[in-house]
């Protein structure tokens, strides 16, 4: 493994930009940890990583972090300390936990935890002032609590989840236009008309779930939402 990532290692040195997917790394790489100054954008994908370990805390100036298809359980406290991190994406591990310092991830405007192994909605994720997009789908979710209306996000994707309860706190969100929650469990009645006639959202995708999208458009509010959905199409073109 030495020798054969150290040409990625040297070049990083210079570009800040490491890529390391598809090497068959078991572990994270140690020889990382010379790079903890200027590293800003690391990929380490497409590999059979179980662990980020803790000294990823050093790296303070990385901003994009990619750990695609791997084995990993956990977001460590660690991993939350680095402040600068605007990009996250863990996809496709074995995530069935969140650090509670999460939080603490100041910085962070995307985050990709799709196809993971995650229960609950984790509401640290409301902490996070500059997030725009959060991919949550093809997880096991079965609702959202309550103070989900504090999430700061502008696009939130909750796809192949076992959502049955969708809270009317969600109208909230201050800056939500797109909320997709395709093949999940929702019942029709689960949907709050304050989601309709009194929120943000502008897409709202429920394809798949237990009830005919032809009956959505008898739903309470269902007009005030169309004008936002027409009005947000308009902006497109």
């Amino acid at each position: 493994m030495g020798n054969s990532i150290k040409p990625h290692i040297e070049r990083a040195e210079k570009s800040g930009v490491c890529q390391l997917s598809n090497q068959g790394l078991s572990e994270f790489p140690p020889q990382l940890m010379k790079l903890v100054k200027n590293l800003r954008t690391l990929d380490i994908s497409h590999n059979k990583i179980a662990s980020i370990p803790d000294g990823i805390k050093n790296f303070d100036q990385l901003k994009s972090f990619s750990a695609d298809h791997n084995r990993i359980t956990l977001i460590s406290e660690a991993l939350c300390s680095l402040r600068k991190l605007e990009t996250l994406s863990i996809s496709h591990n074995k995530l069935s936990n969140i650090s509670s310092a999460v939080g603490q991830l100041r910085a962070i405007k995307t985050i990709n935890l799709s196809s993971n192994q995650l229960t609950h909605f984790p509401l640290e994720l409301c902490q996070l002032k500059h997030l725009d997009v959060l991919d949550l789908s093809q997880n096991a979710i079965r609702e959202l609590p309550s103070g989900i209306g504090d999430l700061q996000a502008m696009e939130v994707n909750l796809n192949q989840n076992q959502i049955s309860i969708l809270p009317a706190d969600i109208a909230r969100c201050p800056r939500l236009k797109v909320l997709r929650l395709e093949e999940n469990c929702l019942q029709l009645e689960a949907i709050p008309q304050e989601v309709l006639s009194n929120s943000q959202i502008s897409l709202l995708a429920l394809e798949g779930n237990l009830f005919a999208m032809k009956e959505f458009v008898n739903c309470p509010g269902y007009d005030e939402y169309m004008e936002r959905y027409t009005a947000a199409k308009k902006k497109m073109f």
